[in-house]
């Protein structure tokens, strides 16, 4: 049972500007709640101490008042004091080896961990995500990048005039920005050898449903995979349409032997599939990835379907926006996550280097990997309205009480990693990683 509440700043990136709860939250749990809440004094967030300050919060450097803590980011290992409970994005359960140490040391301190990626409904959905912003600020600066890119080919691109999504103040000024070039692109139409402009997506969850809000703004027409071949084959095509391809799993994989694919068993046996993808690239101006990836599953892109690619005369694909940004991952070409402020990189196929830019031969990487900090105040807003309903449960919750007695939301207990400094039963499996 916690007497005060902290809210922390943070400190992982320069350019992190997000809060896990917003002033508006903050006072609504203070005059609704009864809940004493102090925020770390921060000269970078997006939301100021004065209205912290005017939502009914407390200012201080530190947060050692504090029982409960919520944050974004991970937190340095001396950051941590013994029995306390956090909330944040720690990134440990595939047994992320650079957090092991930071999970090590709360593991001594007795901390109570709770990880915001496992808070899941019954069906295993997430509850308390920034995916949808990922998903609109990649999207934002793949356009930007893309126009880049076009300038450099000898383009006159209205695209040109877009900027990268945190040089916006608010996401309606940059949904504004593109809806304007959306409606050049209707009345002017795309230049003929740019035509049939074909943006790929990979995956349908709340990153892609993110790029799609924000790529609707433009005029475009969805068709699917099978009918993407096609389309190019096709001698007549409006000059002033963006087509969409949306790539599900039974899209981009396929059984080693023949069978046909099954989605469960392809989760279940990811070593029995290979991608298909390759066969699909020569068709996009862009491919934008949105799916979930770890090493046991077969790349999307590899460097060797690139170099094949770009062996061919004037290769189509121009932008690859990595959202999920897993290095030598799903596309394989993501070699390293970029900065805000250093943020696209020219891949070279042929020698299979980087150059950071735009300019140069081969296909511009985005490969953000903290997109929704461009938009800190949009996407604040939006991850704090879930969850402030669970900020009052964690603060009342007795967690010197033994794990099957814990009141908490089934939500929250679930995603309840350390216990007392002990991985809880469904992250037992850490153990070997830890060690």
């Amino acid at each position: 049972m916690s007497n005060f509440i902290g809210i922390r700043h943070e400190d992982k990136y320069k350019l992190e500007r997000r809060a896990p709860l917003t002033p508006k939250h903050v006072a609504r749990l203070v005059k609704q709640k009864k809940l004493d809440i102090i925020v770390q004094t921060s000269d970078k967030r997006i939301f100021t101490d004065e209205e912290y300050v005017l939502a009914g919060a407390k200012i201080a450097k530190d947060l050692k008042k504090c029982s409960v803590i919520f944050g974004v980011k991970e937190m340095p290992e001396s950051f941590f004091e013994a029995q306390k409970t956090y909330v944040f994005f720690s990134h440990v359960v595939k047994g992320q080896p650079y957090n092991m140490p930071m999970l090590r040391r709360m593991m001594e301190l007795k901390c109570n961990l709770i990880e915001y990626e496992k808070v899941v409904d019954e069906q295993g959905k997430r509850l308390i995500f920034f995916g949808r912003y990922a998903g609109m600020a990649g999207m934002i600066n793949s356009l930007w990048s893309l126009g880049l890119r076009l300038k450099e080919s000898g383009f006159n691109s209205n695209l040109a005039r877009l900027k990268q999504a945190h040089h916006y103040n608010t996401l309606r000024e940059a949904k504004d920005d593109i809806s304007a070039i959306g409606q050049l692109i209707a009345e002017n139409g795309i230049p003929h050898e740019l035509r049939p402009f074909v943006i790929g997506i990979t995956g349908y969850g709340n990153v892609s449903q993110g790029v799609q809000e924000i790529l609707g703004l433009l005029p475009v027409k969805e068709i699917s995979p099978e009918k993407l071949v096609d389309l190019h084959r096709r001698k007549k095509l409006p000059d002033n349409l963006v087509y969409k391809v949306i790539f599900k799993e039974e899209d981009l994989f396929e059984h080693v032997d023949g069978e046909p694919f099954d989605l469960h068993d392809y989760y279940a046996n990811p070593q029995s599939y290979r991608s298909k993808f390759e066969g699909y690239l020569p068709h996009l101006s862009m491919l934008i990835n949105c799916i979930y990836w770890d090493k046991r599953y077969p790349r999307l892109v590899t460097k060797a379907n690139l170099k094949k690619l770009f062996a061919r005369e004037n290769p189509r694909l121009t932008v690859i926006g990595d959202i999920s940004c897993d290095v030598d991952g799903s596309v394989e070409c993501t070699v390293k996550p970029t900065e805000i402020d250093d943020p696209v990189y020219i891949y070279h196929p042929e020698t299979g280097t980087i150059t950071m830019g735009h300019h140069g031969d081969g296909v511009l990487v985005m490969a953000v990997d903290i997109l929704p900090a461009e938009l800190p105040r949009d996407s604040s807003d939006g991850f704090a309205d879930v969850l402030v309903n669970f900020v009052k449960p964690i603060a009342d919750a007795d967690f010197e009480e033994h794990f099957d007695d814990l009141d908490l939301p089934k939500p929250i207990k679930k995603a309840l990693i350390l216990h007392k400094g002990e991985l809880t039963p469904d992250f037992k499996y850490l153990e070997e990683f830890v060690k």
